[in-house]
């Protein structure tokens, strides 16, 4: 009966050896799946001295997972969601701001152009009229521009709320797996699907937020951000919340535990902080040095306008000069769309290039074409020269984005990398698994062979006792 029993045991655990490898390979394509396998332990010989065993055992199905690899996964997520959010923004900045069509300096140049070409006839209405419809021209890129950077601030805040719903979902659906893997694995059940399942959505949360994730006993795991506000302790979760402020447009809060604490969006790492980290230093920086650029232009040349005359004599006082310049631009409009605009009703007999009043005088019209190569201060570039000021904001947004392009393309690698580790591990490999069939196989086989030559020594047996 020994001998039964041994083949018996070595059959039974064929068989849970053979289900595991078909789960594995009914899982190939599962993102996420953790390959399993049946533990086999000899079990010992009895108390006679006479019993080479007892045949053998699946004490557990062993999952083949290494912590170290899956947290390294989940940290290149985080990197990889800090800069990949940001680039469709700086791409669509670049192209539009570069666009000789669209762009600051092509409208700043062809203003100053139409300028100089008044110099050799100023009382000409139609190079007059040129000089109005360029000044209305370079407003309306100026207006374009801020009407994109508009557009990509509502964007990147519809995007940065939409994902903290998702994060949410994430962060409850990680602490109702913790519960159920607990429960289940105090019912000597395997959790190992619910695992997965967990991980799963863990990585999907880093893709959103830098994290720090431990194991605990009982088979959870904690969740918490990286400055060390709790998202999840066991089957407790918390509650994200775009929270912003008249201080901080940007500003998250998490609420936990019936309390509530406000985050500093520049630590929270992932697409959140991708997104937040590009509208702070790029988006309402550029934003803000293009309206500086636009209320210098606006301002000098209404100041150096103010000083000259038309050249229109005065009604009650012939030969004496007046009609002093009026303001070309309006800045600021107030409307939050625009930029720059030119003064409702100005004329072309209204710009003041004379100095005098003199007709046929220059000197107000070669003040004006100077103002071009003067000094201008920008918020976060500082002086530049006024015809530079676009090339030098163009440049600055080109070297972000060129720097962000980088450091994506490292994080794609790095990305790329850890889930290859972490599959050397714990993915399924299709040909081991097809050799563990066709080992198994044998083993059944082999088994049963035991139990048949068993039988017939037992017949043997009885028939010579008969």
């Amino acid at each position: 009966m020994t001998i039964i029993n041994n083949a018996l045991s070595g059959a039974l655990a064929a068989q849970l050896a053979l289900s595991a490898s078909s789960h594995n390979i009914a899982n190939l394509q599962t993102k996420g799946y953790t390959r399993q396998s049946a533990l086999l332990m000899a079990v010992g010989p009895d108390a006679s001295g006479r019993s080479a065993g007892n045949g053998v055992q699946v004490t557990s199905l062993l999952r083949f997972s290494d912590n170290y690899k899956t947290q390294a996964m989940w940290r290149a997520n985080s990197e990889q969601g800090l800069y990949s959010q940001s680039q469709p923004y700086l791409t669509q900045l670049e192209s539009v701001m570069g666009d000789s069509s669209a762009s600051l300096s092509a409208g700043i140049d062809d203003f100053f152009k139409a300028i100089n070409a008044v110099a050799g006839d100023p009382g000409s209405t139609p190079l007059r009229q040129q000089v109005l419809t360029a000044a209305s021209l370079m407003g309306e890129r100026f207006n374009g521009l801020n009407n994109v950077f508009n557009s990509q601030l509502t964007s990147v805040r519809q995007q940065r709320g939409a994902l903290v719903d998702s994060a949410n979902s994430d962060i409850a659906a990680i602490a109702t797996l913790n519960k159920q893997i607990i429960e289940t694995q105090a019912g000597g059940v395997s959790a190992s699907s619910l695992i997965d399942a967990r991980d799963q959505a863990i990585d999907e949360l880093s893709s959103k937020m830098a994290l720090e994730v431990s194991n605990n006993p009982d088979g959870s795991r904690d969740v918490s951000l990286k400055s060390g506000q709790a998202l999840v302790i066991g089957s407790m979760s918390g509650k994200l919340k775009a929270a912003a402020t008249a201080d901080s447009p940007q500003a998250f809060s998490i609420t936990f535990a019936n309390s509530t604490f406000v985050l500093d969006p520049s630590k929270m790492g992932g697409q959140l902080g991708g997104l937040t980290q590009f509208e702070q230093t790029t988006l309402l920086p550029l934003q803000e040095d293009v309206a500086d650029l636009a209320e210098e232009i606006a301002t000098r040349v209404n100041s150096q306008l103010a000083t000259g005359f038309t050249g229109e004599p005065h009604p009650t006082l012939p030969g004496t000069p007046w009609a002093p310049g009026k303001p070309l631009f309006v800045y600021p409009l107030g409307d939050g769309a625009s930029m720059l605009k030119t003064v409702a009703g100005f004329k072309a007999e209204d710009l003041a290039f004379s100095s005098d009043g003199t007709p046929g005088d220059t000197g107000n019209l070669q003040a004006l074409a100077a103002l071009k190569t003067k000094p201008i201060t920008l918020t976060n570039i500082g002086a530049v020269l006024l015809s530079d000021a676009d090339t030098q904001l163009l440049g600055k947004l080109a070297v972000d984005s060129k720097l962000n392009k980088a450091a994506l393309k490292t994080t794609d690698t790095v990305r790329l990398q850890s889930i290859n580790d972490w599959q050397s591990t714990s993915g399924v490999n299709e040909d081991e698994e097809a050799v563990k069939l066709v080992e198994f196989q044998r083993m059944y086989q082999a088994n049963m062979q035991v139990i048949s030559i068993a039988n017939s020594l037992f017949d043997a047996t009885l028939a010579m006792m008969g």
